[in-house]
């Protein structure tokens, strides 16, 4: 089984993907993992055809849940996986839980990769309208896969 979990920020992807993981015994890949990587420099942005590579390797190994915003970078992945899952929490839920997570990375409760600042939370609250913005054109591109595509709008899914 290959499933790829695509959704807005905060949309519940992770939650998911660990649920998942935990249900089917697959493992789980994060997109901002295939998109980033931990250098001694810091944080580093990989190339996409960088990020592709990544994803042919993860895919050459199995069966896999990679979860993440949909990139132009990871296109292939709705044709590799066997099950696209669009997690659509509405938008209240979405924007609640971005102030959340950024409380609890503020007084240290929940790590996270990137640096969580007023700046990335400004900018995921920006993601999320751009997400709504161009909902249609995303919804119209899922839809091509409507054979292997799930819409959901909770974590609450079994397989």
């Amino acid at each position: 089984m290959k499933i790829y979990i695509v959704g807005s920020v905060a949309s519940g992807k992770t939650t998911l993907a660990k649920k998942l993981s935990k249900q089917l015994a697959i493992d789980y890949f994060e997109a901002d993992c295939i998109a980033y990587h931990q250098t001694t420099n810091g944080r580093v942005k990989r190339s996409p055809e960088e990020q592709v590579q990544e994803i042919m390797a993860i895919d050459a190994c199995g069966e896999w849940i990679i979860e993440g915003v949909y990139r132009r970078e990871y296109h292939c992945l709705l044709a590799l996986s066997d099950k696209i899952i669009f997690l659509d929490t509405p938008l209240w839920v979405r924007n609640y839980r971005i102030v959340t997570r950024f409380i609890k990375q503020q007084l240290q409760l929940e790590a996270c990769e990137y640096h969580s600042d007023i700046q990335m939370l400004q900018m995921m609250f920006k993601w999320t309208k751009d997400f709504e913005n161009k909902r249609n054109q995303f919804e119209t591109m899922l839809s091509t896969y409507e054979n292997k595509l799930v819409k959901t709008k909770t974590t609450s899914i079994h397989l």
